[in-house]
């Protein structure tokens, strides 16, 4: 899919901007808006969901006042738009103002747009300076930071798995793969398939070029197992501007997608009887001042014991940071077993049927990957609790296990079993809510809470199928 292109141009042939995204300082980011005749800037902040929740400004409003304001409930905001009012009241009682701030190297054009607006991702403060602690992106700051304190800089590399389906307006109907140019849907499994992908080349063309516009950095796209099933893997880099990738890709492909009169979702397992959508995380920690992957000895090229120790930290603690990776009731449909998805923390070299695989490297690249977390995961938080947990293994020097020759499905299923299982893990674990903070586990713990209690209102067709005359 890797093509030339020699005219950016969307489907109805409107000139798309250059490649650009951030700016230095705020005349940097004047000087951008002029250049693109920027009308509108949308300013926003990812909640808990991974969601945009900001405001839309005029270019001359926001120089004149880049930093907005916003309620700080929105950090407590449940998927479906409502809140947990006891805890709301506890933690916010006035339900006070947060100060949000551009942060300035997130500056690019929405490509998508009917008039020429940018977009700049925010961060959460109180007004006295402090970060917001529930904010998911202060949450990965945070985690970053102890890296540094420590002498080192987390390197990530996520993949995300996503279905492409037909526009479905009404929820009790099952979503059903699109139509591709041939004029018929898919009907079998097409891992790999060059021929399918191309179904939907002028799709994806929109979405490279969609991404080239924004500065987004996509490495390889692929056709997965599923029927409709895409994976785009992104570049390596730092963690903050991956999960801004990932978090600014989902919106890129969703808007793609219905330009061209379908979806794009990344619920965990959006139909039944195909493989759950993941979005697995590469991951390794280089020295700041030399760049050497820690995971290596450089004398011999061998494993050094920290590598083992960030494995054991993933297997010791990812159970308690499942909230986290798999965050709603549909997640856990997708970590059965005999799913394609991994069902415990076991580990191995180059196996994907275990939740941590080493992946094959030259030793300066060696890294693990994370296959647990799911892609309805918000990426700020499932980057977080990752390197958290890798770092507990460090700083513990935790041993793992031996790594699994075989298949591990048919091993212990040692991960939480659905979404109450897993919040309870979270709020036990006194590892994780130090280095994640307090503030932030009791936001989003009683945020998944009422989002069960909500999922827990509707009467499932199951239900109906199987009790209604039969109990």
């Amino acid at each position: 899919m890797a093509k030339e292109r020699m005219a950016k141009q969307d489907k109805k042939g409107t000139k798309l901007p250059q490649n650009e995204r951030g700016a230095a300082n705020i005349e940097a980011a004047r000087a951008f808006v002029d250049a693109h005749g920027i009308e509108d800037i949308e300013c926003f902040v990812p909640n808990q969901a991974g969601v945009a929740r900001g405001k839309m400004m005029p270019t001359e409003k926001f120089f004149g006042s880049p930093n907005l304001s916003l309620p700080g409930a929105i950090f407590y905001q449940t998927i479906s738009g409502d809140y947990p009012d006891d805890v709301v009241d506890k933690e916010m009682p006035t339900d006070g103002d947060l100060i949000l701030e551009p942060d300035l190297s997130t500056l690019t054009v929405v490509p998508w747009a009917s008039d020429p607006t940018a977009q700049i991702i925010h961060d959460a403060y109180f007004r006295d300076g402090r970060p917001v602690e529930t904010s998911p992106r202060q949450v990965l700051k945070r985690v970053v930071d102890m890296y540094r304190q420590r002498g080192w800089q987390p390197i990530v590399a996520p993949e995300i798995e996503f279905y492409l389906v037909k526009r479905n307006t009404d929820p009790d109907y099952p979503l059903e793969p699109p139509i591709g140019r041939s004029g018929r849907p898919e009907i079998g499994r097409q891992a790999y398939s060059i021929a399918a992908v191309n179904e939907f080349d002028a799709l994806f063309d929109l979405i490279y070029d969609y991404s080239e516009a924004q500065g987004l950095e996509i490495d390889t796209l692929i056709h997965e197992e599923g029927a409709g099933q895409m994976e785009i893997n992104l570049r390596h880099g730092d963690p903050i501007d991956l999960a801004d990738q990932v978090f600014l890709f989902k919106r890129t492909i969703r808007e793609a997608a219905m330009a061209h009169d379908m979806y794009a979702t990344f619920m965990a397992k959006p139909i039944a009887h195909q493989p759950g959508s993941a979005m697995h995380i590469h991951m390794s920690v280089v020295d700041a001042k030399t760049g050497a992957n820690i995971f290596t000895n450089p004398a011999d090229g061998q494993p050094t014991p920290e590598f083992f120790s960030y494995i054991a930290g993933l297997q010791t603690h990812l159970p308690a940071a499942m909230a986290m990776l798999a965050p709603y009731v549909n997640s856990y449909r997708r970590l059965t077993r005999h799913s394609t998805a991994p069902i415990n923390t076991r580990w191995g070299y180059d196996n994907r049927t275990t939740g941590l695989r080493v992946p094959p490297s030259s030793p300066e690249a060696r890294r693990v990957e994370n296959r647990v977390p799911s892609s309805d995961a918000n990426p700020y938080l499932a980057i977080a609790a990752s390197l958290a947990c890798g770092l507990l293994g460090i700083d513990r020097r935790l041993r793992p296990g031996e790594p699994v020759p075989g298949s591990a499905y048919d091993l212990e299923h040692d991960l939480p079993l659905g979404l109450l299982e897993a919040v309870a893990a979270l709020e036990e674990s006194e590892a994780m809510r130090e280095i994640l903070g307090e503030s932030f586990v009791r936001a989003f713990t009683a945020v998944k809470r009422s989002e069960f209690e909500t999922f827990m209102e509707v009467i499932s067709p199951w239900e109906r199928e199987y009790l209604l005359l039969n109990v």
